[in-house]
């Protein structure tokens, strides 16, 4: 990046110009709305002037361009001037402000991605500088591009732990193409944030992360192009020093103004103070960008070669993932692998070992873990596959739910599901994450019982939109299925059936074993069960469960591996739900457990072969 060149009078004159006029439409759009942040986007008001009118190449008509800047609003409350710098641009009409937090516009309350220029949801705070992250990580390590990523973070969400993890993050990769900005305006929503303008501790805590920390009066356009201008061989955070409400005579630097909009006649006031101080209305065109990002097509990415497997053979699904992983990364160079330093538990080191430029380790870090990996899969860059135990996934909740408000393209794997982990104990045991993958809106939920089904589900799970999840396994299971088995979402498998079939039993990963198992002892007392694999719990084969139902006199036994809440028993009860003559009858785990062997954990909470064989013959029985 070129030397700094200290701008003439003329374009800081512009510059405070620029920002004036974006603190009347922000005023505008909320009094207009009747809520929204109006003194969160006038402390940020030249910060915005000078990075959208100064600092950024993009190409203002066409904001997802991949070789535009990028830019991240993580204090996504002050959207409203996230608007206005796009009217500013020419790409909003001014006019559409006004129908900011309407149903009939796209300007919601906080940026979302229906918006061209808007490339992550935030609003949740503490998560925009992740999601930057995985940004820049693509742009220096993948694309090997010249743009460069800024995100603006508000003083309030610097109390998140995620925060910190992405300032880490940044550090140990040398993220010199990203630029966070502090916007240290002092208050928060209802008290003042901890440090207020304590800017030397700001600076300092962002030094021990490593970051190039530089403090500027975040209202001096000259001084914000100056920082701006820096680059060292390490991530900048441009921590400035502002007012909440700047330029709001009355209510600029008060308390208990966060989130109010100001009233008809103080905006027309205030609106008609600000102009005063505009010398000119002539706008700044955006500088474009250098065009050097690859061009990239991540498409109907297939498995080079078949599964290669033998039936009978045995491999627990949490290997299988790592090789399925490996292999398709030799289909496309998009295909990316990032884990929390479990990859050798998960085997996504298996992708690492043949892949070492497109595995991330992000260390025990799982919310800024699954941030990355949002902003690595924006304007579909890459393919990215997170790994870590499945337990582990609930902690990045708030990522993976503001992912899927991100329409985020995301594949995460969960290994070491449920009690079958055996003696590591109930802290490591996933017994929650089904109900938690399958509350997601945008979410595939995938739950492989053998090698050849795990390969399948990483295949479509590379070319599915929205959240993918695939719970993996730590036991290894026997092969049941043929390399040339077709699988599709949404599609069960009948693994097992007679023609007397008496009861549906519908198990996934170690439980459909333990109901094939089941089925051999059941066998012998002249009671066939029909065992359903359901391959995807989300969405689920309703109309084969019901077929098999129907053909079993109504009975349903489900067994998981899993608490009984959100689990497969519950999925498939929705699923049947109002449908006559049809029960279902549900084994799950039923407390937290302890530390034990597989087996008798299995046991203990009552989803092994003999409960399962129990359960069918008090189902015959009662009949």
């Amino acid at each position: 990046m070129e030397a700094y060149h200290k701008p003439d009078q003329q374009k800081l004159q512009a510059l405070k110009d620029t920002a004036n006029r974006l603190r009347i439409s922000s005023i505008q759009a909320t009094t207009a709305a009747g809520s929204g942040h109006p003194t969160s986007c006038c402390s940020a008001a030249e910060i915005m002037a000078v990075l959208f009118f100064h600092t950024m190449r993009y190409k203002a008509l066409d904001p997802r361009n991949p070789h535009n800047d990028r830019f991240v609003l993580s204090k996504g409350h002050a959207a409203p001037i996230l608007y206005a710098v796009w009217a500013e641009a020419g790409f909003l009409p001014e006019s559409e402000l006004l129908n900011l937090r309407k149903i009939s516009s796209d300007l919601d309350g906080h940026p979302v991605p229906k918006q061209a220029f808007t490339d992550v949801a935030t609003g949740s705070l503490g998560q925009g500088l992740g999601a930057a992250c995985g940004m820049a990580y693509t742009g220096k390590y993948f694309d090997k591009a010249s743009y460069r990523v800024y995100c603006m973070l508000g003083d309030g969400e610097l109390s998140e732990g995620s925060v910190w993890e992405a300032m880490a993050f940044a550090s140990i990769y040398k993220l010199d193409n990203l630029v966070a900005i502090l916007d240290i305006n002092r208050l928060g929503q209802s008290d003042p944030a901890p440090l207020q303008h304590q800017m030397d501790i700001y600076q300092k805590r962002c030094e021990a992360f490593g970051w190039n920390a530089v403090i500027v009066d975040g209202h001096s356009v000259e001084e914000l192009c100056k920082a701006f201008g820096q680059v060292k061989n390490q991530p900048t955070a441009v921590i400035a020093k502002t007012f909440k409400g700047r330029g709001i005579t009355g209510i600029e630097d008060k308390e208990s103004w966060h989130g109010k909009p100001l009233p008809k006649n103080m905006a027309d006031q205030i609106i008609q103070e600000i102009s005063g101080q505009i010398q000119s209305k002539k706008k700044i065109l955006a500088t474009p960008p250098e065009e050097d990002a690859p061009s990239v097509d991540i498409t109907n990415i297939r498995m080079p070669t078949p599964p290669n497997y033998k039936v009978g053979d045995k491999i627990a699904t949490r290997k299988a993932y790592g090789q399925a992983l490996a292999k398709l990364g030799h289909a496309s160079n998009r295909i990316i692998a990032l884990d929390g330093d479990t990859k050798n538990s998960t085997f996504s080191e298996l992708f690492k070992k043949e892949h070492p430029d497109r595995f991330i380790e992000c260390y025990i870090a799982e919310q800024n873990m699954v941030s990355i990996a949002v902003g690595c899969a924006t304007r579909d860059r890459t393919v990215p596959f997170c790994s870590t135990f499945a337990a582990f996934f609930t902690r990045a909740f708030d990522q993976i739910r503001m992912a899927a408000i991100s329409e985020s393209n995301i594949n995460l794997c969960g290994s070491h599901c449920g009690v079958s982990i055996g003696e590591d104990g109930p802290s490591q045991m996933a017994l929650e994450d089904l109900a938690m993958f399958r509350s997601i809106p945008t979410s595939t939920v995938f739950y492989p019982s053998d090698g050849v089904a795990t390969e399948k589900a990483v295949e479509l799970a590379a070319n599915t939109k929205g959240i993918c999840f695939i719970r993996t396994s730590r036991p290894e299971n026997a092969i049941i299925y043929n390399n040339n088995e077709d699988f599709q979402i949404g599609q069960a498998k009948v693994v097992l059936k007679n023609k007397d079939d008496q009861v549906t039993v519908i198990g996934a990963g170690v439980t459909l074993h333990e109901a094939l198992a089941a089925a051999d002892l059941l066998k012998r007392e002249k009671i066939n069960i029909r065992v359903l694999d359901p391959f995807t719990i989300k969405p689920l084969d309703k109309k084969l469960i019901l077929d098999s139902a129907r053909a079993t006199k109504g009975r349903i036994l489900t067994v998981e591996d899993h608490y009984y809440e959100g689990g497969i028993g519950e999925a498939v009860a929705s699923a049947v739900v109002g449908e006559p003559g049809v029960t279902v009858t549900r084994l799950a785990v039923s407390q937290v457990p302890r530390s034990g062997k597989p087996a008798e954990l299995l046991k203990m909470f009552g989803i092994d072969r003999d409960a399962i064989a129990q359960a069918v013959r008090g189902l015959v029985t009662r009949a």
